[in-house]
């Protein structure tokens, strides 16, 4: 703490503000001081601290005696923390609030957060080293008249703003740089995940968890069909069925031929990010589905689900899987069935139901629930 000065938080000539905190608490090594809770203001010259916001008076830690910077992270009922490690006391500096310190290093305590951006622009201030540049002072006007800078002036203030400018293109290009990095990241990790999926398709097929990942990762809408793109009314729904028949056909076939128009909503949001459809525009859009000849069909079962299935999905050899599962297990319920060939619950009553229509199975509905038996009627007859 012998490094600090008492200061006033006004800039001297040249001298720039940067950023500020509040809730930090000064330590002197490890040691705790009196200086708790206060603002810590940050300069191109100087580190400050002051009580609070109306104060002018703070202490003030010259830069040119930060040798370097370390962070702390925050722990078990501990706050982040900024470890600054100083150069010697320069002899004769003004007075401060201790005369003498054991340590070369201090440490800020920030309770409220903020400890991360902090130091990014502690770090840069550092290197940017802007309290060893030469500022001359502002020339005094001449007596008797208003004061106009000369040419030499006009280039020193058009000098001073590049270097200001330049400065902060630098800066915005090193967070634009960090952005990218993770970025990259990303998508180096989203295409691992996509290759170990492929990979272990034949071991993980049962696994309707990592099956949607799947479908997540590689069921993305770069551009998706919108009204502000395609206009609207009948130009705009038809794009947008041409659009559902292309993305849906794979995990439709993947899911037995077959797929609730709840389930088809919420996967087709999840590809298209921030340009969700509504309801209504996907029941629009799936009305034009047979017109437009494309591989996907709306149907609508008597029970008032409402599915998409393949334009070549076949009944009669649905009914019969389902009639054959059913009687290689005795009886099933439609949790049951759900369970064997991996549908919901939903298009596994309703695979029931269109066999029972068919005469492939019989129903038996008691207390204990809706149960399918094969319909020996047909069978031993």
């Amino acid at each position: 703490m012998n490094r600090f000065q008492w200061g006033e938080t006004t800039a001297d000539h040249g001298e720039s503000h940067i950023t500020s905190q509040t809730g930090v608490a000064l330590y002197d090594g490890n040691d705790k001081t009196n200086f708790v809770g206060g603002v810590l203001g940050l300069t191109t010259h100087r580190l400050m601290w002051k009580e609070n916001y109306g104060k002018s008076t703070a202490i003030c830690l010259p830069l040119s005696l930060v040798k370097s910077l370390e962070e702390q992270p925050s722990g078990f009922a501990k706050s982040a923390k900024i470890v600054v490690y100083l150069q010697e006391p320069v002899a004769g500096q003004p007075s401060g609030p201790a005369s003498f310190s054991k340590y070369d290093f201090i440490r800020l305590s920030f309770r409220d957060s903020g400890e991360s951006e902090f130091y990014r622009y502690f770090k840069q201030a550092l290197q940017d080293k802007k309290w060893e540049d030469k500022v001359l002072p502002p020339s005094r006007p001449a007596q008797g008249g208003r004061h106009r800078p000369g040419i030499v002036g006009i280039e020193r203030s058009i000098q001073q703003k590049q270097k200001q400018t330049d400065s902060s293109i630098n800066q915005s290009f090193q967070d634009l740089k960090q952005l990218m990095d993770k970025a990259q990241e990303m998508v180096t990790l989203s295409k691992t995940i996509v290759s170990k999926i492929k990979d272990r398709q034949g071991d993980i097929t049962e696994d309707e968890t990592v099956k949607f990942k799947a479908y997540l990762l590689s069921m993305g809408i770069p551009n998706p069909v919108t009204r502000e793109t395609h206009g609207t009314g009948d130009s705009y729904y038809k794009e947008l069925a041409r659009e559902l028949a292309s993305v849906l056909k794979k995990p439709i076939k993947e899911c037995g031929g077959m797929m609730t128009v709840t389930d088809v909503y919420c996967r087709v949001n999840r590809a298209r990010g921030m340009e969700l459809l509504s309801p209504e525009d996907l029941l629009n859009a799936c009305d034009l589905f047979e017109m437009l000849r494309l591989p996907v069909r709306l149907r609508t079962f008597d029970s008032g689900v409402k599915v998409l299935q393949l334009s070549n999905h076949s009944e009669e050899e649905v009914t019969h899987k389902t009639a054959h599962v059913v009687e290689e297990n005795g009886s099933l319920t439609a949790e049951e069935l759900a369970q064997l060939i991996g549908l919901s619950v939903i298009l596994s009553k309703e695979r029931l139901l269109l066999t029972e229509k068919v005469g492939g199975v019989c129903r038996d509905d008691s207390e204990e629930g809706l149960r399918f038996y094969p319909n020996l009627f047909l069978t031993k007859t």
